[in-house]
């Protein structure tokens, strides 16, 4: 019984970083700040591990899956957007606001459509809300180094690829060793370690491959509709082809 908790203290653990993030925010200090976007990062570790643990000790449950979707929405939804808000938006007024609910409205849309429609195997049909969250937060982290008009952009666009039909793979399902349940421990240890010993360089570090994995995602979607136009254009040209030639027989005939 002990065994089949394990993924859900992982769970847990996700959304008390989430919590945790939301409280130092509010302290209204720059290096509080910081502090929550790596914390939101980490969370990322564990998301990323619990769905892995229950797979291996055999103890995925509906009851898992609806704390996962719960602690995600707070640790990747509300805490980013609230990041984002405090280093930013606010100064926008109404228009903060609007893009600072946005986030976590599509983020929860997201979830609850990934909770009840099947999905495409090997792909999330929109943009997960982990690697949003964890964008948004690596924002709030640098958000000195972007042009501001590029922060409302993009917290607009990750919320637009949230709910997306867009197709990006996933990679939770792929099979991993019993081995990892005892590296686990170590691979957290040693995230939280980088981030203690190196604050300032940890979320760069995340931020290159979560971003380019919310870009594969715009680019396979361009490539396929590219594929579909040059499809039907052929198809087009073709049944062309083909009606010429039958006026042709017609008009021999």
């Amino acid at each position: 019984m002990i065994i089949k908790t394990i993924p859900s203290l992982f769970t847990v653990g996700n959304l008390l970083l989430g919590i945790l993030a939301i409280l130092l925010a509010v302290q209204n200090d720059p290096r509080y700040i910081d502090y929550a976007a790596i914390l939101v990062i980490i969370g990322m570790v564990l998301d990323g591990l619990d769905g892995r643990v229950a797979r291996m000790l055999n103890a995925a449950s509906d009851f898992g899956k609806e704390l996962d979707s719960l602690s995600d929405i707070v640790t990747f939804g509300v805490a980013p957007s609230l990041l984002m808000y405090l280093v930013a938006l606010e100064r926008m007024g109404p228009w903060g606001i609007l893009i600072t609910v946005l986030f976590p409205i599509c983020g929860a849309l997201r979830l609850a459509r990934f909770n009840v429609q099947p999905g495409v195997p090997g792909f999330f049909v929109g943009l997960p809300i982990t690697i949003a969250g964890g964008v948004l937060a690596t924002f709030a982290f640098y958000h000195t180094v972007f042009p501001f008009w590029f922060l409302p952009a993009g917290m607009i666009l990750l919320s637009l690829l949230m709910v997306s039909r867009i197709k990006y793979p996933n990679f939770k399902k792929t099979a991993v060793s019993r081995a990892l349940f005892w590296v686990t421990p170590l691979i957290i240890g040693s995230v939280a370690l980088l981030a203690y010993r190196y604050p300032s360089q940890f979320p760069k570090i995340v931020f290159i491959p979560l971003a380019a994995y919310a870009i594969y995602g715009i680019k396979k979607s361009l490539d396929q509709l590219w594929r579909n136009q040059v499809k039907r254009k052929r198809q087009e040209r073709r049944l062309n082809r083909e009606e010429r030639l039958s006026k042709k027989i017609g008009e021999k005939g």
